[in-house]
């Protein structure tokens, strides 16, 4: 990896959000790809401070900084990628199931997962069955993932997930689950095809499931 390259990477990282542009121009006037630049420098950062945030080694605030940097980062080299480089990885549904209004953590695995190069769509909350139907049908994802804080909100996955079944829609997406009151065995007995503890562990289910 180029000195250049190796910087950006620390600096998402580290959070140096002043520098991080510069990196990147710099970057591009010593002729790395830009596909390289996000693959290999900004992507790589995130990994990086996807796993530290999973070890508890940073937490919430400093993450949404490290998103932050890689997003700017992103904004000075994504007008120089061509159409084919700039193809998502995948394109994830999220919402908060019905009955639910908490958004913190899955608006933290949006962030993780746009990072890890996934085009993202986010329904919000109190995601009704209906409307999440709707929105599979019109955009044909490869990704559904759940988010459900409260206990009481937690059959409203299963319903959403039968319903998709029922609907012959539940062998077109992977559906992927989590949240606080979520377990691995809640996901296997509700037929979800992963569970994600947190945003970390949410990139590397994505990457998984579709196999990127």
């Amino acid at each position: 990896m180029s000195d250049t390259l190796q910087q950006i990477k620390d600096a998402v990282i580290t959070r140096q959000r002043t520098e991080i542009q510069g990196l990147v121009t710099r970057a591009i006037e010593e002729g790395i790809e830009p596909k390289s630049i996000i693959d290999h420098g900004l992507i790589a950062a995130m990994d990086v401070v996807g796993q530290r945030f999973s070890d508890s080694e940073i937490f919430v605030p400093e993450m949404l900084v490290s998103a932050l940097t890689m997003k700017l980062g992103l904004e000075s080299v994504k007008p120089l990628l061509k159409s084919e480089e700039s193809e998502p990885k995948g394109t994830i549904i999220l919402g908060t199931v019905k009955g639910d209004i908490h958004d913190i953590g899955k608006n933290i695995v949006k962030m993780m997962l746009e990072g890890a190069g996934f085009e993202v769509v986010d329904l919000g909350v109190n995601l009704t069955v209906e409307k999440l139907i709707e929105q599979i049908e019109a955009i044909g994802p490869d990704i559904l993932g759940l988010s459900a804080l409260l206990t009481t909100t937690m059959p409203e996955m299963k319903r959403a997930i039968q319903e998709l079944q029922a609907k012959g829609l539940k062998e077109k997406v992977k559906i992927m689950v989590g949240g606080a009151p979520v377990s691995n065995s809640f996901a296997e007995e509700i037929g979800a095809d992963g569970y994600g503890a947190d945003a970390g562990e949410a990139v590397v289910l994505a990457r998984q499931l579709i196999g990127v």
